[in-house]
């Protein structure tokens, strides 16, 4: 087994050789030495039958570590056409691999887990944050809406107010209208009467405030001045005769 496998090794690597070896005799007809080739890689690749890509890319890359070849104005610049041979070392090293990163430590992923859970606090808390500013809010929307809703019904009142206070205001110019028109004709009335229980008299029939006084406390069943209407002169007899 092992035989056979080695055995295969050889093979691949004499197959990587002629191809490096025929890649490197056909850039040499087609370029001088110090030249860069007019042809690109895969122009030969084709020409030289090769299976793919990738078998053309390791030969440009086995030429290039052994300086046949270098890279130079987007094409390759041919150094030298010797043969390549099965025990030559590569001139420029590959680059070294990557260091694999250290697996994490159970004190890192501690505090790792520490600090996600200190994340997940911090985010639970500004969630619960919101969710009480948005109580607060609704409790202020609500308190808003009842407010306006009381101003509401106390403007109606005030207008209610308002209207019955005028109406009252205009009722009371009415009824104040309607006294001295009474007022009026009463004093008419009683000049009207008094000219004529006094027939033939010069005497002067207006009704003075005095009497007009008198005669309102008897219609309203009491004395402004405090003395008897009816009685003290004739202007008192006539006036108790008159309101009879």
């Amino acid at each position: 087994m092992r035989d056979a496998i080695s055995g295969m090794i050889e093979v691949v690597n004499e197959q990587s050789l002629d191809r490096v070896n025929a890649f490197l005799g056909a850039a040499a007809e087609r370029t001088q030495v110090g030249d860069v080739m007019g042809v690109t890689p895969a122009e030969i690749g084709r020409a030289l039958g090769f299976p793919d890509a990738l078998s053309t890319a390791r030969a440009v890359r086995a030429l290039i570590a052994r300086k046949r070849l270098e890279p130079s104005h987007g094409s390759y610049r041919l150094l030298s056409t010797e043969r390549v041979d099965a025990s030559e070392k590569e001139s420029i090293g590959r680059r070294p691999r990557k260091t694999r990163q250290p697996r994490p430590t159970d004190a890192s992923v501690a505090k790792v887990a520490s600090g996600s859970a200190r994340y997940s606090d911090f985010g639970r808390a500004v969630v619960d944050r919101l969710v009480d500013l948005g109580r607060e809010a609704a409790e202020m929307r609500a308190a808003l809406r009842s407010a306006r809703e009381e101003t509401s019904v106390s403007r109606q009142a005030r207008e209610d107010a308002e209207g019955r206070a005028r109406a009252l205001a205009e009722k009371v110019r009415e009824l104040e209208a309607r006294a001295e028109m009474a007022e009026s004709n009463l004093r008419t009335l009683l000049a009207t009467v008094r000219a004529t229980n006094t027939e033939g008299s010069s005497r002067d029939t207006r009704v003075s405030d005095t009497e007009m006084e008198a005669i309102l406390g008897v219609l309203k069943g009491s004395d402004p001045t405090g003395t008897d209407p009816t009685g003290g002169g004739a202007d008192g007899d006539a006036a108790a005769a008159d309101a009879s």
